[in-house]
């Protein structure tokens, strides 16, 4: 089977986008991530694309005053991306590009949705809430992109116990790391899909 063209969409330290590089490197995801874009000039994303020597775009209001989301869509189109994955993409996707890529368009959210998503809810925001609401179990979620705010349809979950004593951060590093086996493990699955 064909490989499929993923472009991951980051706009931080990009450890999403290093474990789907990986997953794709040692061949448990049949596809390749072939461009990256980024909403921030300075994001370790956009570095680590580099570094291992794919396509890196920057994309920003202060880039494209006018016009982004078209700019954005020509440069996918001009790349054959199959899979936009958002991995720690913290700006809202654009309507043409969610009707070009309908159902092809992936989010990893660090909360079992619907719990702790939404405008704002990113990072240890959401982990903080988890801590705050005494919640026993918290974890990831990758879902499909749609008009909302980590509204779309769920396609997998990985749960991840809170621990006695667990602050924001510890119980981010915990999630952090079962993120990134759900992201090859369901990309892998998605690559599947004809």
């Amino acid at each position: 089977m064909k490989k499929k063209k993923i472009a991951v969409f980051a706009s931080g330290g990009g450890s999403g986008l290093q474990a789907i590089i990986d997953g794709c490197k040692e061949g448990k995801i049949n596809a390749v991530v072939d461009m990256v874009i980024s909403n921030n000039s300075k994001s370790k994303a956009l570095q680590r694309a580099r570094d291992a020597n794919i396509a890196a775009f920057h994309f920003s209001s202060k880039t494209h005053p006018c016009g982004l989301d078209d700019a954005i869509l020509a440069t996918l189109a001009a790349h054959e991306i199959d899979i936009i994955f958002l991995a720690g993409y913290l700006k809202k996707v654009g309507e043409n590009i969610l009707d070009a890529y309908k159902g092809w368009i992936f989010n990893i959210h660090p909360s079992l949705l619907p719990k702790y998503g939404g405008v704002g809810m990113h990072g240890v925001r959401v982990h903080q809430a988890v801590i705050d609401a005494g919640d026993a179990n918290t974890g990831a979620t990758i879902h499909r992109v749609d008009t909302g705010y980590d509204t779309g349809e769920i396609v997998s979950q990985v749960t991840v116990p809170v621990e006695k004593g667990d602050t924001a951060e510890t119980l981010s590093a915990r999630v952090l790391k079962q993120e990134h086996v759900l992201l090859v493990e369901t990309l892998a699955a998605i690559c599947r899909i004809p």
